[in-house]
């Protein structure tokens, strides 16, 4: 059980952006930390949650650290950089915000690949005020991790992927709210974390993708796994996915399938997408969804149902889509965010236990 600690997040004026996504998970729910509040020039007045997904948090924006320390607020313990900013460098305009939260005595919690405590003025200053930096994406040593071994097929336990035709599509929050539903329904499963949202959400198992050497990211899949079911004994294990298996920026899953004996996987596309993400001037053509299940299939898993979002359809419309999509496909889709996820929990439980 993990001992909750205050903290807020910094947000650089795009909490309304995809690049909040970090953010925008920590707010739909985390076992590590009480978000106090936001911290974001362009949103502050607002409740958080009315920026990024029209529903009300009582999660309120403010417009600096100070701002928010001036307004008779509780203790904090951490900032939080809830932003990933391109390349993963924090910009210079950036810095001031967060040396203000560490002289007033607040820690710094970052998952950007530039690494805080590597950098001369946050370590003088950490030093100074006697507050961490917390760098999660630092790489651990190579001695710590593990080669993939085989011991994956002695699992008897159902291990659903939820993977994605292209990145910041909603992998993460479907496999949460999965994960939460089948709690509701008294079904005890277990998330496996992949990025460093899922370990600032507080799962007990998992590692950071990204920051792992290739050579070891199958073994690295493997061992969570299998500790998980360990340490866990649940009746099902989800797997958070990166990525897409076709998105040429940086291709992700077949190890989710292959290295993690995830047999089942539930889709996420985003249906207004045309191109994947940040290629559009490559004119990088997202997959057809048919295709990927196609993909997923030839990799010897089963596709259980298709999650979708969208941003600017009308409800009649989306809803056209939607029905057409799982007439086509023979599949449950949903939105999560708008539908919740009780379909795709009943697939679970008459699929797989």
């Amino acid at each position: 059980m993990i001992d909750k600690k205050n903290a807020i997040i910094y947000t650089h004026n795009l909490l309304a952006e995809n690049f909040a996504k970090t953010a925008h998970g920590l707010l739909r729910g985390t076992e590590r930390y009480n978000i106090v509040a936001v911290i974001d020039k362009i949103h502050f007045g607002k409740d958080a949650g009315n920026v990024f997904h029209n529903k009300k948090l009582n999660i309120p924006v403010y417009e600096t650290v100070e701002s928010f320390l001036n307004d008779n607020t509780p203790p904090i313990d951490f900032c939080i950089v809830g932003v990933a900013f391109p390349g993963g460098q924090l910009p210079n305009e950036c810095r001031d915000e967060l040396f203000s939260a560490m002289r007033n005595k607040i820690s710094i919690v970052s998952g950007l690949h530039q690494l805080l405590s590597e950098d001369k003025d946050f370590i003088k200053l950490s030093k100074k005020y006697s507050v961490d930096l917390i760098d999660i994406r630092k790489p651990r040593p190579t001695s710590e991790l593990h080669f993939w071994s085989g011991e994956i097929f002695d699992i008897k336990t159902p291990i659903v992927a939820v993977l994605g035709t292209d990145c910041a599509v909603g992998k993460r929050t479907l496999a949460r709210y999965l994960w939460k539903e089948c709690k509701e329904k008294g079904i005890h499963s277990d998330l496996i974390f992949t990025g460093q949202t899922g370990w600032l959400q507080g799962y007990s198992h998992g590692f950071i993708f990204d920051a792992t050497p290739n050579d070891f990211v199958s073994g690295e899949i493997e061992r969570a796994i299998i500790d998980c079911n360990n340490d866990s004994n649940p009746d099902l294990i989800f797997l958070e996915g990166q990525s897409s298996l076709r998105n040429p920026s940086g291709p992700c899953g077949s190890e989710f399938i292959l290295s993690g004996n995830a047999k089942n996987v539930f889709l996420v596309h985003p249906i207004e997408r045309e191109f994947f993400i940040d290629l559009e001037e490559k004119e990088c053509l997202l997959p057809n969804v048919e295709d990927e299940i196609k993909l997923i299939e030839a990799y010897g898993a089963n596709v259980l149902g298709l999650g979708i979002n969208y941003d600017g359809k009308s409800t009649n419309e989306f809803e056209k889509i939607k029905n057409q999509l799982s007439d086509n496909l023979s599949l449950p889709v949903l939105n999560p965010v708008q539908d919740g996820v009780s379909k795709f929990v009943d697939k679970i439980q008459k699929t797989l236990l």
